[in-house]
């Protein structure tokens, strides 16, 4: 199991690390904020944060929050400049749309900007009975729980699938005893999720999308209570889940099947759409998670399940219970935005033919990319410092970039994920691939990224 421990351990460290080494910043306010707080070096020192803090922003891992000014779409406005976005998901551009504007402003008004409470304490609103109701049909399940995100539905997942719990002696329960088996490139949420279990014993993992290797490792757990976690379509290599074959491999071992389904929730499935073989299966499944960021482009997730499993994640979650549900009004939106994308294919099924232009113009022009041609286009670079040095050169250009880098994938191994707009224009998408080229393509200058002002990170 050898890279998985490094990388569970690693991305333990807080998920805002991740966050903050695709951020450009003013390192300059962050080391100074800093060097102020050493008065308390003393109380400090014994629990190691500001060495922590010093250490990641001289390496060039953490960096300060850059403000974005307006909306965030195929342009973003940052510290009073423009800049071509590559580094948002919400890309089918819903907040540019003049309608979803005005039904979240007609639902806002109609149900207030929040439900005043949890769940448990209060109830949830209208708007997400229609929203889970509409999923549970989607996915042919009995019932659906929505969450606050999609980090939370996953988290809230874990928790109840291995939770002790009892109201009384008669009304308990306790799965302690479950094993569950994730995909090595599972999310951070929910190897996040599964740090109380011991790995090796209660917590599994198998060889990415290697179905030989999963069926090893439930061929030795003689018939113990199972749950194989794994990702439709994975955000960083953008490759997909061989569904049916995993889902094959899990009723033939009687294990339960969660599937996160985040990023490929209203883009894959369609007959007329890439990928169908895989994803027609999703139904098969025992869970499935969703998550609005994506192509519902809002903020929210949610499981779907039978009902003697999801009845019980109300409680056994605790991100159900224990906080406040989606707003309301962004719970009616997110079903105002699944009809309409239901209602009119052509608009995924546009975006996603314009992303494989897109893609297909990175690679004549000579770059290293992921190897399957999703939505999601990875652009290989490696070396960290080297990753750090083009995010800045293209920000100098004009284009706001996602890096990967340690602890988001190994050492060294860094990359750019693009995810295309729909707004974006060809000018902007040619200018881009350009710059890119000049950066990154074969017979590439090491001088071309050398005007980049390059700050702090040592190389390994």
């Amino acid at each position: 199991m050898e890279g998985v421990g490094q990388f569970f351990d690693a991305d333990q460290k807080t998920g805002a690390i991740r966050w903050a080494t695709r951020r450009p910043c003013c390192r300059q306010h962050i080391h100074h904020r800093h060097k102020e707080s050493m008065s308390n070096s003393s109380k400090s020192a014994r629990w190691g944060f500001q060495r922590f803090v010093a250490s990641s922003v001289a390496e060039g891992f953490l960096h300060e929050p850059v403000i974005m000014q307006g909306i965030s779409g195929a342009e973003v406005s940052r510290n009073g400049r423009s800049y071509v976005n590559f580094s948002g998901i919400n890309y089918l551009g819903w907040q540019q749309d003049a309608r979803v504007l005005d039904a979240f402003v007609e639902s806002a008004r109609r149900y207030g900007l929040s439900t005043g409470g949890s769940r448990a304490t209060q109830g949830i609103c209208e708007p997400h009975l229609r929203l889970e109701n509409m999923l549970s049909t989607l996915h042919g399940k009995e019932r659906t729980l929505s969450f606050a995100s999609g980090m939370l539905a996953n988290i809230g997942f874990i928790n109840a699938m291995t939770a002790k719990f009892g109201f009384s002696s008669r009304s308990a329960i306790d799965n302690r005893d479950a094993v569950l088996i994730f995909d090595r490139e599972c999310h951070w949420s929910l190897w996040k999720a599964a740090s109380h279990l011991k790995f090796g014993e209660s917590l599994l993992a198998f060889k990415h999308n290697d179905v030989t290797d999963l069926t090893a490792v439930l061929a030795k757990l003689g018939g113990r209570k199972a749950i194989v976690v794994f990702e439709s379509l994975y955000s960083s290599d953008g490759s997909v889940a061989p569904i049916g074959e995993i889902l094959d491999v899990c009723q033939r071992f009687d294990a339960l099947s969660y599937i996160d389904d985040a990023n490929g929730f209203m883009v894959y499935g369609s007959p007329q759409r890439p990928f169908h073989e895989q994803f027609r299966h999703m139904r098969r499944a025992d869970f499935i998670m969703v998550s609005l960021s994506k192509s519902v482009g809002l903020e929210g997730g949610a499981i779907s399940g039978s009902a003697e499993f999801i009845d019980a994640f109300e409680v056994l979650s605790g991100t159900s219970i224990f906080t406040a549900a989606i707003q309301p009004p962004t719970a009616d939106l997110a079903v105002f935005i699944i009809e309409r994308l239901r209602a009119n294919p052509w608009i995924m099924e546009d975006y996603l033919d314009r992303s494989a232009m897109f893609r297909l113009k990175l690679q004549a022009s000579g770059l290293r990319l992921n190897d399957t041609a999703s939505y999601i286009t990875s652009v290989m670079i490696g070396r960290d410092d080297k990753a750090e040095q083009v995010r800045q050169a293209l920000e100098q250009q004009g284009f706001c970039v996602p890096i990967f880098r340690y602890p988001a994938v190994k050492p060294n191994q860094a990359l750019m994920r693009l995810i295309l707009h729909r707004l974006h224009t060809e000018p902007q998408i040619d200018r881009f691939v350009a710059s890119l080229k000049d950066l990154l393509g074969q017979g590439a200058s090491r001088d071309a990224i050398a005007g980049a002002e390059f700050v702090g990170h040592r190389q390994r």
